[in-house]
């Protein structure tokens, strides 16, 4: 019984470590691990030199709707499922990998990140309450992040259809299709 308690301990302080080096918010750190908020606090001074940052965490779906996160939550969402399914990575591991597939993404076509590691962990929590689901794109076929319930038949995605106010963002569409077709989603 103390060998269990000391391996999950461990297993624990090695999981604060990687998810304060992800970005994590204290509040994912205490969702996720059995550690005192001491010892997680503790922990993230030690890895990121700082006090970690107060506030609350993002509690709605509606930033997940916008154009430019949803098609990263939609990214993000179709590596995680993928992870799932085809390679059997559950909980908070699969989170992580594919919170790293999704940098690596972002690092290969030249983009900043628009999902923190909180925000895909929060978005993950959404699919589980059955506040989000995966609508299908009416045009390109893709599985993008809609709210859930709502009608899907006439659907369209951000990059079938990109808003005039997108800016520099219409670069990154291209790039982004591949990337969501590459994915699976």
């Amino acid at each position: 019984m103390k060998n269990k308690t000391i391996m999950q301990e461990a297993e624990d302080i090695r999981m604060t470590i990687e998810m304060v080096q992800l970005g994590a918010r204290m509040q994912m750190l205490e969702a996720e691990t059995q550690l005192s908020r001491e010892r997680l606090l503790k922990i993230y001074k030690e890895v990121r030199g700082v006090s970690p940052p107060k506030g609350m965490l993002p509690f709605s779906t509606d930033w997940f709707m916008t154009w430019q996160p949803n098609i990263h939550a939609s990214l993000f969402m179709g590596l995680f499922d993928y992870l799932r399914t085809e390679v059997g990575v559950s909980g908070l591991s699969a989170i992580l990998k594919a919170y790293r597939l999704y940098l690596e993404n972002m690092q290969t076509v030249g983009e900043d990140p628009v999902l923190s590691l909180t925000r895909a962990w929060t978005l993950v929590r959404f699919f589980e309450a059955d506040l989000l689901q995966k609508s299908p794109c009416k045009c390109c076929g893709g599985l993008f992040v809609a709210h859930a319930y709502d009608p899907t038949g006439g659907y369209v995605c951000g990059l079938c259809h990109v808003p005039s106010r997108a800016g520099k963002g219409r670069k990154i569409v291209k790039s982004m299709q591949g990337e969501l077709a590459a994915s699976g989603t």
